[in-house]
């Protein structure tokens, strides 16, 4: 499957191309913001740029709550979701059931080492010519993911479109695309039914009386279901497992390709890479694949939505009122270049500390897949970075293009 098969067509426009030239120079505007209007007043829309006023919005979570309720509901017919809840007590209980089924342990154990094996055995097959987008990081994290979910592909239907389509308009719609909600009232249904089924089968085919479903996360919990902890209901199952499929799943293609070309733009940073990942050194390759994703992260900014009246920077010449009902733009990725807090922000240091990047938002909803993404995003690249005369494919194909948000196709050549 490839990207045309995955991504929905944008129209040709110039309004495509207007967002595709601000995307690529929102850095240059970001910089100029920082300096003379850190925190941007228009109209209803309030745009932090400042690390320290980033982070105020994310760890001020009764002000600026996050928006995703409305959408989520249409792709969970309804059931709650912890994504788009506040610090409540079912957000607690919820979060608090999920790490009872999808285990820390997991990452080294069971997960890290079949995204390597599987990367590889991509590389190794593709003799030497490579497409990074779908063939190596989409298929590495659904084929892993989607056992470790013990989610698999509906029948004759596939997991990454519905995920990826999902995903887009939970988090990449603010324009409510009509012909994307056609889609997502087609296929938020049938991925609930599709799970439902599988609860169905996994419970119907345990006729031993055992506690053990299945060594993945839905038979996790079916068994702890069985054995009456709170947050498991059917429903409960069926519903954090789909958050976990559209909130997961679609992110590394779209980050990890983008981390690829950043490093092919920097020979030598593409050259320590590879150093790193031939000598094992995974906490430094870490460190180049999550210092190349600053360069190019998975958004420009997040929203929040003002639940209340609240002042930020306090004390500060830019102190500012934002008013209950505004929406704030988070702008992450604008706060991982300021040399305010991120010292010398334009140099490429693949040993910065982990407290200068917001890859995974920050505060009550911190990606809840850190840990895993920390460990498995620089290991899908890992195997291609061994290879001797890793360079971009000759032409435009060499480079990465997107479509809207998403990485759509990088290809790279090497000594097979």
């Amino acid at each position: 499957m490839t990207a045309e098969q995955v991504l929905r067509p944008l129209p040709d426009g110039i309004g495509t191309r207007l967002r595709a030239w601000a995307f690529d120079h929102v850095d240059l505007a970001f910089g100029l913001l920082r300096t003379v209007k850190p925190i941007l007043k228009v109209g209803g829309t309030v745009l932090v740029t400042r690390y320290d006023d980033v982070r105020e919005v994310f760890l001020t979570d009764d002000a600026f709550p996050v928006p995703y309720r409305a959408k989520l509901d249409v792709i969970m017919g309804g059931c709650p979701f912890f994504l788009g809840m506040a610090d409540t007590p079912e957000y607690r209980r919820d979060t608090a059931a999920m790490r009872k089924a999808i285990l820390r342990e997991d990452i080294p154990v069971r997960l890290a080492g079949a995204v390597e094996a599987l990367a590889e055995e991509i590389v190794e097959q593709a003799g030497g010519r490579l497409e990074v987008v779908d063939e190596l990081v989409r298929r590495v994290t659904f084929t892993v993911l989607s056992d470790y979910l013990g989610v698999p592909d509906p029948h004759g239907a596939d997991l990454r479109v519905w995920a990826t389509r999902l995903f887009e308009f939970q988090f990449a719609d603010p324009g409510d695309d009509p012909a994307l909600r056609a889609d997502v009232d087609r296929m938020a249904p049938a991925l609930r039914d599709h799970i439902d089924r599988l609860i169905a089968a996994r419970r119907g085919s345990n006729t031993t009386g055992s506690d053990f479903e299945g060594d993945d996360v839905l038979g996790r919990c079916l068994a702890l279901q069985r054995q009456g902890e709170p947050g498991f209901s059917d429903e409960q199952i069926r519903t954090a497992l789909m958050g976990m499929i559209v909130g997961g799943p679609p992110q590394p293609p779209m980050v990890v390709p983008q981390a690829m070309e950043q490093l092919l733009r920097r020979p030598d940073a593409l050259m320590g890479a590879q150093a790193a990942a031939r000598s094992g050194d995974d906490a430094l390759l870490a460190g180049y694949v999550f210092e190349a994703m600053r360069f190019d992260p998975l958004a420009p900014a997040l929203p929040r939505v003002a639940a209340r009246d609240h002042r930020i920077a306090v004390g500060t010449p830019r102190e500012t009122l934002v008013p209950k009902g505004a929406t704030v733009l988070a702008a992450f990725r604008s706060a991982m270049h300021d040399g305010r807090r991120v010292p010398d922000p334009g140099r490429f240091d693949p040993r910065r500390m982990q407290h200068e990047y917001i890859h995974f938002g920050h505060g009550l909803h911190t990606c809840f897949g850190i840990h895993m993404n920390r460990v498995l995003l620089p290991l899908m690249l890992k195997p291609l970075l061994r290879r001797n005369r890793l360079r971009r494919a000759p032409g435009p194909e060499g480079h990465l293009t997107k479509r809207g948000p998403f990485a759509e196709r990088l290809w790279v050549v090497y000594e097979a």
